[in-house]
């Protein structure tokens, strides 16, 4: 899938090599940099992905890379290891500040949610923070609800995690 780029080509894909690190790299910058994560957040998001892609099936789970040019600039997956019983986990969607506001993000978020509906996904939901605006502006664009807050250590310092819900 291609959009228009000013300058270079913006294309939509699959794993690519180096994806693991680039995307890993994308979140610790952003986390550390905005919300003071540490190793403890970058180590968790490498082994997570790392370990998602190692059992990916390419008919429960979906995996997407943005670049512009030759470089990785966003990403997002669709973890359905468990989308018959509890749903399909969004996971690991990001954009490079450099990138954000061009609307690279809905880009990614409409491949999500469309191989969700082409593979019958009915459930799809998400883990996230409050503070994180432009993230649950989209999440809002695309019909996902709040379904549930509560402060918690899981991403390595307390924060106010949100629970969102889509239903397809």
């Amino acid at each position: 899938m291609k959009a228009d780029s000013s300058t270079q080509p913006v294309v939509v894909s699959s794993y690519t090599p180096g994806a693991i690190g680039r995307i890993t790299e994308l979140h610790a910058l952003y986390y550390s940099g905005h919300w003071e994560f540490g190793l403890f957040f970058e180590s968790k998001v490498a082994t997570e992905m790392s370990e998602f892609l190692s059992r990916f099936d390419k008919g429960l789970d979906g995996f997407w890379v943005l670049t512009v040019g030759d470089k990785i600039v966003g990403s997002v997956a669709v973890d359905g290891r468990e989308a018959k019983t509890v749903g399909a986990r969004l996971r690991w969607f990001i954009m490079d500040t450099e990138h954000q506001g061009r609307g690279f993000g809905r880009i990614l978020l409409r491949e999500a949610i469309g191989f969700c509906k082409r593979t019958a996904i009915r459930r799809v939901y998400l883990y996230s923070f409050a503070g994180l605006d432009a993230a649950r502006h989209l999440y809002e664009e695309f019909g996902f609800v709040l379904k549930e807050e509560h402060e918690d250590q899981t991403w390595g310092r307390t924060v106010n995690e949100q629970t969102f819900e889509l239903l397809l």
